[in-house]
């Protein structure tokens, strides 16, 4: 009996050390959330700051790292981050949402534990709630693959992350104020590159070496477009899709988006403009960053280069133009193009139309007639603990109702393991962009005009690129093919901020009725709880 014990004893320091050894690595961040005085357009504002920096600190990582966020909110008001992108496999607890998560009270903190899980790419976190947003708190992210994946490019000679995105004068608690009144956001009044404004920030590079740019358009309200003065760009990365290797002059990034570029510095020794300017819109804002020569013998010269402002068609080609490298490995060793996703047979069709009706007098955004009010508890806490009365499962219909517009806490059901084909339908006359957290979709068409049935014959059902969030042209349709093989509650929304907080969003419920933790992870013990939750416990210590 005392051999079998030692042995039992042996294999359970064993299997520890196993488990410990192979457990995937810890990154470890502690941030203190502050407001802070800046002046991007040379006016004094109140920023958000994480750690005193705007934007944000950069967060590097690798294939299956896990990432603990100790975040405390320093702010006067409540708090969250979420993380645009990365897909919380299994955990929608760490989301950073308010359909999901309780938000920080001032002066307390809460420690996000994510794990990038299966995924590489370029994405970006920001502030989640009111419309913190438009005041910073956002930085870049970035997943590297695992050193014994194959990339299909050589290693570059440096990384650099690109934020851009539209900017405003106002505090973000006046832009809510005007949105709360019921009034439209006046035009942005600049735009900014890595927090600064024309020419404040350089990139400097050695000439004749190679460098990757992870561009993210962390706007609230316009598309963009991004090019380097007399230098070309090679796509090879889309929200952690590696694509085909095609050559670019200037690439639009909509609102949300994350793309990839290789950029030799092949050009005489001299600093060159970097451009961001604005997609559709009457009048066309831009600014400039810097590309440095290491060895340059004179500033930039020149105008910087133009680039298309409000041509459709030509951004329609290009997004078409934009496919995935079948060949590559992915964030495992397995080429991309082995997951055949066009010969699945799809499970529901989905069509979400977006619409702008007037409620009780203020503007509102809608999602099929639809206009989306927070609960007073956290939907997936309300789900968790079956607390009746916070939101109703189908209160949302599955395609567009014709219907006036009408307020809801809008919750649509799904079934783990479907495998849904979502439309997108834009009856507007702007570029609407669409974010879907804790999935990765395959864009297989996207066209002007109403979608039918019919349009199904015209999907590229071969080789497009899977990502999170897609833009839709004005009076035009995208389509997706979605894998809904993550269970919990997750965010549908509008990239464009206005619109995503006058209510053009909804939560779908990916629900497994296992209720195994092979499918879903259960409540963290540190989960806040606030609303209807107030006193419930999450599990024992």
């Amino acid at each position: 009996m005392g051999g079998y014990r030692g042995f039992c004893s042996v294999l359970l320091v064993i299997l520890l050390v196993t488990c410990i050894s192979g457990e995937d690595p810890y990154r470890f961040y502690t941030w203190n959330v502050t407001y802070g005085d800046i002046y991007p357009l040379g006016v004094k504002q109140q920023g958000i700051l994480i750690n005193g920096q705007f934007p944000g600190p950069q967060i590097d990582s690798v294939t299956n790292d896990n990432l603990i966020v100790n975040v405390f909110n320093s702010l006067d008001e409540p708090f969250l981050i979420s993380w645009n992108g990365v897909q919380q496999r299994r955990n929608s607890w760490q989301d950073g949402v308010y359909g999901t998560n309780c938000p920080i009270p001032p002066g307390h903190n809460f420690t996000y534990a994510l794990q990038v899980k299966d995924q590489i790419g370029s994405y970006f976190y920001f502030p989640s709630l009111a419309f913190h947003k438009a005041a910073g708190g956002f930085g870049g992210l970035k997943i590297s693959s695992r050193s014994v994946i194959p990339v299909p490019f050589d290693p570059p000679a440096g990384d650099f992350t690109v934020l851009a995105g539209d900017w405003y004068k106002k505090n973000h608690t006046d832009l809510k104020a005007i949105l709360d009144g019921g009034s439209d956001l006046p035009f942005p009044d600049g735009l900014l590159i890595n927090g600064r404004a024309s020419n404040g920030y350089t990139f400097t590079v050695d000439q004749g070496r190679t460098y990757r740019f992870r561009i993210s358009n962390v706007g609230i309200s316009t598309s963009l477009n991004f090019r380097i003065q007399g230098h070309k760009m090679l796509l090879v990365e889309v929200e952690g899709t590696h694509t085909l290797q095609n050559t670019y002059n200037s690439l639009d990034i909509h609102l949300g988006q994350s793309y990839s570029v290789l950029v030799t510095a092949d050009q005489p020794g001299q600093d060159y403009y970097i451009v961001v300017s604005t997609r559709f819109t009457s009048q066309v804002l831009s600014a400039t960053s810097i590309l440095h020569y290491s060895n340059s013998a004179g500033s930039v010269s020149g105008p910087p280069p133009g680039g298309p402002t409000t041509q459709i068609d030509w951004s329609l080609e290009q997004a078409r133009s934009v496919r995935r490298n079948l060949t590559a490995s992915g964030p495992r060793p397995n080429p991309q193009g082995s997951y055949h996703y066009g010969l699945i047979n799809t499970t529901s069709t989905i069509r979400l139309q977006n619409s702008a009706p007037v409620i009780n007098g203020k503007q509102r955004y809608a999602v099929n007639s639809v206009s989306f009010i927070p609960a007073d508890t956290p939907l997936k806490l309300a789900d968790y603990f079956k607390i009746s009365g916070v939101y109703s499962l189908g209160s949302i219909p599955s395609s567009p109702s014709g219907s006036g517009g009408y307020l809801q806490t809008s919750v649509m059901g799904a079934d783990f393991r479907g495998f849904a084909e979502v439309v997108f339908e834009n009856p507007e006359d702007t570029v609407q962009s669409w974010h879907i957290d804790g999935h990765s979709f395959f864009v297989v068409g996207m066209d002007g005009g109403q979608w039918t049935p019919a349009s199904k014959l015209t999907y590229n059902l071969r080789d497009t690129v899977s990502r999170c969030t897609v833009q839709v042209y004005p009076n035009s349709w995208t389509a997706v093919y979605m894998p809904l093989d993550n269970v919990g509650m997750w965010n549908i929304r509008s990239e464009n901020w206005a619109r995503q907080y006058l209510g053009q969003q909804f939560y779908l419920r990916v629900y497994s009725p296992a209720n195994s933790w092979r499918d879903e992870y259960p409540i963290p013990k540190n989960a806040l709880l606030c609303g209807r939750a107030m006193g419930r416990r999450t599990r024992p210590l």
